[in-house]
């Protein structure tokens, strides 16, 4: 079957917390964008797919259960994707399945109720709250940054809005060699979100604010710290009561910045090559990639890399069933007044008006072709959610590797192929 969507290979620095929702999605095309990072190279074994020939567990599924299954399975293959949950939520139907291992070369089967950090989905989290805020009338969009975070250059001029859709020009610290040479040298350090936001704004911006669209972990991170200073709440403890408990999410956390755990049951967290090394490139080596497809070179366990490093740009954490329920709330109004929620909506616009393959993005918000809300991607894992709020179609894709070993951002690629079948084409 032919898919409408094409697929996109990044190459940008640090392209954990980039994917999709950092690429494209613009006149029916699903553009794919992130990265890995690694630090070395386990002892080799001759068992590279582990997903291949495991027994799925299963809960309620749609009568076209067959296919979706076997587009999942044929994509970890391709792709080498140790574990997988899958949901495809419809009016009449719910898909929601596991596939593969929660570890390398072990038969330790993913189930359904696995928790796995979400990286970027976490913005629309941020960019949530920062507006209930807008709702509550103690900040505006249009506010100037430097009436909130006066240390941001040219503050003046950069409006909350531009932070929330990635037109502030800012830096990404997340895109410094040093930075990411720090994760692989030291990958259990604690982050504190204001020296992540110092990093970012000690650089050159991009453009002058407004002028252009860059995907930058430093504006969330901003908006982060400023929902701090309007409530007198750590972030942590923000989420949980404005955005998790009104759902009744039990199962999804925003872990505080001293917190590298995963709420068992978990899948490991794998991917190829170092932070530094796929820099330029998330793909490997020719030769790295015959090596990985042969068995002989397998991703790098890092579940246990501390997420303080994207902080309110990516270290959130949840489970399928949970982050379904969160974006069908996200994109059908439920945190906002519905004014707000049609402006955030409606904000929705190509990164480059010139390029109809340029992202579609908005306020802390990513399209997907008829699909709306957002990707992840961090060492470990990678992740999509989306409600198509006219259908009533919701798609959760979550991976326990980051990227495939010729750059793929694996989740992404899985749901365009899912989307291909879901929407006939």
């Amino acid at each position: 079957m032919t898919s409408p969507f094409t697929p996109y290979r990044a190459r940008s620095g640090v392209r954990r917390l980039r994917g999709l929702a950092a690429a494209c999605v613009a006149a029916g095309l699903l553009v794919a964008c992130g990265g890995q990072a690694t630090e070395s190279s386990p002892t080799p074994t001759p068992t590279p797919n582990p997903a291949a020939s495991s027994t799925p567990t299963t809960r309620t599924t749609p009568g076209n259960e067959a296919a979706l299954r076997s587009i999942v399975e044929e994509k970890m293959a391709e792709m080498l994707v140790p574990g997988a949950v899958v949901l495809v939520r419809t009016p009449s139907s719910n898909f929601l399945e596991a596939f593969g291992t929660r570890q390398v070369d072990e038969e330790d089967p993913v189930t359904v109720d696995d928790h796995f950090r979400i990286g970027s989905n976490t913005k629309t989290m941020t960019g949530t709250v920062l507006l209930q805020l807008v709702d509550e009338g103690l900040i505006a969009l249009d506010d100037p940054v430097s009436d909130y975070r006066p240390e941001v250059p040219n503050g003046d001029n950069i409006t909350i809005e531009q932070l929330l859709t990635m037109r502030s020009g800012l830096f990404s610290y997340s895109e410094l060699e040093s930075f990411n040479q720090i994760l692989d040298d030291d990958p259990e350090r604690v982050w504190r979100p204001e020296e992540l936001a110092a990093l970012g704004l000690a650089e050159p911006p991009y453009f002058p604010p407004g002028e252009g669209w860059h995907y930058s972990n430093t504006n969330t991170v901003l908006a982060g710290l400023i929902i701090e200073q309007l409530t007198g709440e750590r972030l942590e403890q923000v989420f949980n009561e404005r955005l998790y408990e009104p759902l009744d999410l039990t199962q999804t956390s925003f872990p505080a910045i001293e917190d590298a755990s995963i709420p068992s049951p978990h899948p490991r967290g794998y991917l190829y090559g170092t932070n530094v090394s796929t820099m330029a490139d998330a793909a490997l080596s020719p030769d790295q990639q015959a090596a990985a497809r042969a068995g002989t070179l397998l991703p790098n366990d890092v579940t246990n890399l501390n997420p303080s490093w994207g902080w309110a740009a990516g270290a959130a954490i949840s489970t399928a069933e949970e982050l379904a329920t969160y974006v069908e709330a996200l994109i059908g109004g439920t945190y906002l007044s519905p004014q707000l929620q049609q402006q955030r909506l409606d904000s929705i616009e190509r990164s480059d008006p010139n390029d109809p393959s340029s992202a579609g993005y908005g306020i802390a918000l990513a399209q997907f072709g008829p699909m709306l809300g957002h990707d992840g991607s961090l060492p470990g894992f990678q992740s999509f959610m989306a409600n198509d709020p006219e259908r009533d179609i919701t798609l959760i894709v979550l991976c326990n590797l980051q990227a495939g070993p010729a750059g793929e951002q694996v989740a992404n690629e899985i749901a365009r192929a899912l989307i291909g079948e879901l929407y006939g084409s």
